[in-house]
């Protein structure tokens, strides 16, 4: 089969504006109920995208850890390309997309780092091996092969103990959107895309996209 054959139709559901919620921070919440309703695998995974400080763009799968109405928050190594992409350039843009729903939503917005209590927290929750871990990986950094990984895993150990502490270069980046779009598969590649966007006084306007 060619690339060119691959084809689905989208017939699950629709999206209407008069069913949605207006925040749309609550018909997140209600799409990310059914996904872990349904058990879909790794719900929480999104695409997570950022540029440098001249707009060369990267992309990497992330777990979203929190979302409320201040944001979305994922963790890593504020030394790693996407921290120090992060760093020069603060805008972000997130893609969660469930294929056994037939649906995606991609956020806009900028990023900001977590309180260093914040992130304390949840390193704290972390299980013992991804705690060292974090000690151990200089993220994004050249390794000469996996034993100095290893070799740096083993140091982490020796030094932290069954107890370690929060690496001072690693925590929490928050995602403040400023746009979202929730997209629904439909039949005929007419799919609906309905975007949320903020207006001058903060208040959340909806608009339907072509698809």
């Amino acid at each position: 089969m060619s690339l060119s054959e691959i084809r689905r139709e989208y017939t699950r559901s629709a999206l209407d504006e008069a069913t949605v919620s207006r925040d749309p921070f609550v018909q997140f919440q209600t799409w990310f109920s059914e996904v872990l309703h349904a058990g879909v695998p790794l719900g929480n995974t999104f695409s997570l995208a950022t540029a440098d400080a001249v707009g060369r763009p990267s992309v990497r799968a992330v777990l979203l850890k929190g979302f409320d109405q201040h944001g979305f928050v994922f963790y890593t190594n504020y030394g790693s390309r996407k921290g120090r992409e992060l760093a020069e350039n603060p805008h972000a843009a997130m893609l969660f997309w469930w294929e056994p729903l037939e649906r995606q939503i991609r956020i806009e917005g900028r990023s900001e780092l977590l309180s260093d209590k914040e992130s304390d927290l949840y390193f704290a929750s972390r299980p013992l091996g991804s705690q060292l871990g974090a000690w151990a990986s200089p993220q994004s950094e050249v390794l000469p092969d996996r034993a100095a990984l290893e070799q740096r895993l083993a140091e982490a150990t020796r030094l932290q103990g069954d107890a370690p502490r929060r690496p001072p270069d690693w925590g929490g980046i928050r995602v403040v959107p400023s746009l979202f779009e929730f997209w629904q598969g439909r039949p005929d590649r007419l799919h609906d895309r309905l975007a949320y966007r903020q207006d001058s006084t903060g208040r959340w306007i909806i608009e339907r996209l072509a698809p």
